[in-house]
């Protein structure tokens, strides 16, 4: 039996926070919501699992807004996660103003911000990890990956800040895909010397051999029952992200191989199997159709945050979120050879309702301490949120395309379809840190070059049919493209190659003409050998020029959905 909707416990603990100023609004946040609510579960079964995922290097507590887009397409249309705003709250009866809404929507997100506070940070984590396991001391934490990328500090220490601190928290095991930026070499390293708990994946070869390249998984005792824990990497790292950062590992989806690893993990005498993944959401959904033997998917990679599993014949696919801001707790109930009851919470990480564990707070600080003063200035200020997350343009995207195109002089600006990244509220001071955390990566020149219009239109096309490709496991990347200083029309359910039009220079209001070249600035190209200033930089002298920048949600996309 599935517990439904337990995340939904902490709504009904403070819904009608609402009215007067924020800072009341707030103090009755706190007051109506307590940390024992938040960890409330009947602890069940015999075998408990702890899931965090896409962390993306944030130690300390954030804001982070939900996507306000999030378009399924072919058999992933209009379910779970495919639904924002209003449409989430309404499948999952969130109440409107509750932290739920807050926490798993973008709706009324500043001032439901401003009345609950930030979230996540990972010495709240580590309270939440040892509240459950002082009720299951034997609780598997499983880290489903992009971990050690994400903040300047990580890029500084080549991820071993967050090596230290998931090592401390008691980490038994993880898969990764922004992990590979590193470098293979500095992957490697780490993996064999400094990480405290197996590196998992079944999917990742070494491409000359054919061979596994790392262990695919592992058996764990717990309840008294064998666990078969098997890792997936992400599928198109090498599509991605830069081939040449981990030369002669071939990763994919391979659904074949995972149907044996499974076969494997049950021949060894497993009688629950859990996949890690790296996936996304629709790739897991796919494969839990397709494979059989999986009990439950901790699933990573495109962010999102469920209050109860997706159920696909037997087994429960479970989203724990992104940037520190979700714990899932799975308990497991496996008698007679076999998972027999799946019980699920999704605990909201509320930075001020969850007190911080001191010896992980104390961990943070000093991992923090040599690059404090760095961290700390303060480079400007924003007008407006600023947000990353969405099929389309955030105003992070946009505020850094400005600077591409004032910063790089250009007509047009590209930026990656990352969905890592804090949001900052307005009237909030931009700090170095605020900056890294939405740039800090192995590969940030910022390019500049020329290109036609219909290189324009293909790059368009090619993101657009990798995000909604019907088949999920022909969706080989992030979010669209962000684009400055062009319009254009995408039409979801075209025929590849067809879904782009009306593309416009906004500088002039002209059709952007096929054979027409134009100056066009980027960042983040998987290409070897670019040259150009790194986006940090290239952000940070826009933003100490302007003094107070404003980037409102743009209309420069026409979205057609289905």
């Amino acid at each position: 039996m599935i517990a439904r909707r337990d995340f939904l416990q902490a709504a009904m603990a403070a819904s009608a926070i609402w009215g007067g100023g924020a800072n009341w609004s707030r103090l009755a946040a706190q007051q109506r919501m307590t940390q024992d609510d938040l960890l409330a579960f009947g602890t069940t079964g015999n075998v408990t699992l702890i899931h965090v995922t896409d962390i993306h290097a944030q130690l300390m507590p954030v804001w982070f807004r939900e996507p306000g887009v999030n378009i399924g397409v072919g058999a992933a249309a209009r379910k779970p996660p495919h639904l924002t705003g209003d449409a989430f709250s309404r499948y999952y009866g969130i109440e409107p103003n509750s932290p739920a809404q807050y926490a798993l929507t973008s709706e009324d997100f500043v001032a439901l911000a401003r009345a609950y506070g930030q979230m996540g940070g990972a010495d709240r984590i580590a309270t939440v990890v040892k509240a459950i396991r002082a009720e299951r001391p034997d609780a598997l934490l499983l880290d489903g990956g992009d971990t050690w990328q994400g903040s300047l500090t990580a890029l500084r220490t080549g991820g071993a800040d967050m090596v230290r601190v998931f090592n401390a928290l008691g980490t038994d095991a993880m898969t990764g895909h922004w992990e590979f930026t590193l470098g293979l070499d500095r992957v490697n390293e780490i993996i064999g010397g400094e990480l405290d708990h197996p590196f998992l994946g079944a999917n990742i070869f070494d491409a000359e051999w054919d061979e596994p390249a790392y262990e695919p998984y592992t058996m764990f005792e717990r309840g008294g029952v064998p666990v078969a824990v098997i890792g997936q990497a992400f599928p198109y790292t090498p599509i991605a992200n830069p081939d040449w950062l981990f030369p002669g590992l071939s990763f994919g989806v391979r659904e074949e191989r995972m149907a044996e690893v499974v076969r494997q993990a049950r021949a060894a005498g497993a009688q629950a199997v859990i996949l890690l993944s790296h996936n996304g959401f629709d790739v897991d959904r796919k494969m839990a159709a397709n494979v059989p033997g999986i009990d439950v998917i901790l699933s990573g990679h495109t962010h999102d945050a469920l209050p109860e599993p997706v159920v696909v014949g037997r087994t429960h696919v479970i989203a724990s979120g992104s940037h520190g801001k979700f714990v899932s707790r799975v308990d497991l109930d496996v008698r007679d050879g076999e998972v027999r009851a799946v019980a699920h919470k999704l605990i909201p990480v509320f930075s001020d309702v969850i007190a911080p564990d001191p010896d992980m707070a104390a961990l943070v600080a000093a991992e923090r301490a040599p690059f404090a003063e760095e961290l700390g200035e303060v480079i400007g200020r924003t007008g407006s949120l600023l947000y990353r997350r969405g099929n389309f343009n955030g105003t992070w995207d946009d505020l850094i395309c400005r600077a591409l195109l004032e910063e790089r002089e250009a007509d047009i600006a590209l930026s990656p379809g990352f969905r890592w990244g804090a949001s900052l509220l307005p009237d909030e001071d931009i700090t170095r840190e605020d900056i890294f955390n939405v740039t800090a990566m192995t590969y940030p020149e910022a390019y500049r070059t020329q290109m036609t219009g219909q290189q324009l239109h293909a790059i368009l096309e090619d993101v657009a049919d990798n995000l909604f490709h019907p088949d999920p496991y022909y969706q080989q990347g992030g979010d669209m493209v962000r684009v400055g200083g062009m319009g254009y029309r995408i039409d979801i359910a075209a025929a590849p190659g067809r879904r782009i039009s009306e593309m416009t220079l906004l500088s002039t209001g002209a059709a952007i003409a096929p054979s027409a070249t134009y100056n066009v600035a980027g960042w983040a190209s998987v290409n070897e050998g670019v040259e150009g200033p790194p986006i940090w930089d290239v952000v940070e002298r826009y933003v100490a020029r302007t003094g107070t920048v404003s980037a409102d949600a743009s209309d420069v996309v026409q979205v057609v959905a289905p």
